[in-house]
Protein backbone atom coordinates (compact mmCIF):
# COMPACT_ATOMS: atom_id res chain seq x y z
CA UNK A 1 0.00 0.00 0.00
CA UNK A 2 1.33 3.41 -0.92
CA UNK A 3 0.02 5.26 2.16
CA UNK A 4 2.12 6.28 5.16
CA UNK A 5 0.50 8.08 8.12
CA UNK A 6 2.15 11.23 9.44
CA UNK A 7 3.50 11.90 12.93
CA UNK A 8 1.90 9.71 15.65
CA UNK A 9 -0.92 8.33 13.52
CA UNK A 10 -1.45 4.68 12.55
CA UNK A 11 -3.40 2.93 9.79
CA UNK A 12 -5.55 0.07 11.12
CA UNK A 13 -7.59 -2.71 9.46
CA UNK A 14 -10.55 -3.84 11.58
CA UNK A 15 -10.66 -7.54 12.44
CA UNK A 16 -14.24 -8.77 12.11
CA UNK A 17 -15.81 -10.58 15.07
CA UNK A 18 -17.44 -13.98 15.13
CA UNK A 19 -20.74 -14.64 13.34
CA UNK A 20 -21.89 -17.02 16.10
CA UNK A 21 -22.15 -16.83 19.86
CA UNK A 22 -20.51 -19.45 22.09
CA UNK A 23 -23.93 -21.13 22.35
CA UNK A 24 -24.16 -21.46 18.55
CA UNK A 25 -26.63 -18.66 17.81
CA UNK A 26 -25.99 -16.82 14.54
CA UNK A 27 -25.71 -13.04 14.92
CA UNK A 28 -27.34 -11.10 12.05
CA UNK A 29 -25.38 -8.25 10.43
CA UNK A 30 -27.84 -5.67 11.77
CA UNK A 31 -27.15 -6.71 15.38
CA UNK A 32 -23.35 -6.78 15.14
CA UNK A 33 -21.28 -4.08 16.79
CA UNK A 34 -18.27 -2.48 15.15
CA UNK A 35 -15.22 -4.50 16.14
CA UNK A 36 -12.80 -2.72 18.47
CA UNK A 37 -9.90 -4.95 17.45
CA UNK A 38 -7.62 -4.45 14.49
CA UNK A 39 -4.26 -5.02 12.83
CA UNK A 40 -1.76 -2.22 12.33
CA UNK A 41 -1.02 -1.77 8.62
CA UNK A 42 1.29 1.25 8.73
CA UNK A 43 2.78 3.56 11.39
CA UNK A 44 3.98 7.17 11.21
CA UNK A 45 7.47 8.18 12.35
CA UNK A 46 6.25 9.32 15.79
CA UNK A 47 5.35 12.47 17.71
CA UNK A 48 7.75 15.28 18.55
CA UNK A 49 8.47 16.82 21.93
CA UNK A 50 8.54 20.61 22.33
CA UNK A 51 12.32 20.39 22.02
CA UNK A 52 11.94 18.77 18.58
CA UNK A 53 13.10 15.34 19.76
CA UNK A 54 11.29 12.43 18.08
CA UNK A 55 9.24 10.05 20.29
CA UNK A 56 9.26 6.61 18.65
CA UNK A 57 5.88 4.84 18.35
CA UNK A 58 5.11 1.91 20.68
CA UNK A 59 3.35 -0.12 17.97
CA UNK A 60 4.59 -1.55 14.68
CA UNK A 61 3.02 -2.92 11.51
CA UNK A 62 1.49 -6.35 12.10
CA UNK A 63 0.53 -5.76 15.77
CA UNK A 64 -3.01 -6.70 16.82
CA UNK A 65 -4.49 -3.92 18.93
CA UNK A 66 -7.62 -2.92 20.84
CA UNK A 67 -9.02 0.58 20.40
CA UNK A 68 -12.07 2.57 21.47
CA UNK A 69 -15.38 1.93 19.75
CA UNK A 70 -15.54 5.42 18.19
CA UNK A 71 -11.79 5.92 17.65
CA UNK A 72 -10.26 6.99 14.38
CA UNK A 73 -11.40 8.28 11.03
CA UNK A 74 -12.78 5.80 8.52
CA UNK A 75 -11.16 5.95 5.07
CA UNK A 76 -11.32 3.82 1.94
CA UNK A 77 -7.93 3.03 0.38
CA UNK A 78 -7.47 0.60 -2.52
CA UNK A 79 -11.11 -0.47 -2.11
CA UNK A 80 -10.61 -1.46 1.54
CA UNK A 81 -12.22 0.20 4.59
CA UNK A 82 -9.49 1.23 7.04
CA UNK A 83 -9.08 3.52 10.07
CA UNK A 84 -6.57 6.29 10.67
CA UNK A 85 -6.11 7.08 14.36
CA UNK A 86 -3.64 8.60 16.76
CA UNK A 87 -1.44 6.17 18.64
CA UNK A 88 -2.94 7.46 21.89
CA UNK A 89 -6.38 6.10 20.80
CA UNK A 90 -4.98 2.55 20.99
CA UNK A 91 -5.83 0.89 24.32
CA UNK A 92 -3.35 -1.98 24.12
CA UNK A 93 -1.52 -4.60 22.08
CA UNK A 94 -2.85 -8.18 22.00
CA UNK A 95 -0.02 -10.63 22.58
Amino acid sequence: MAFKPLHDRVLVRRIEGEDKTKGGLIIPDTAKEKPAEGEIISVGEGARKDSGELIAPSVKAGDRVLFGKWSGTEVKLDGEDLLIMKESDILGIIA
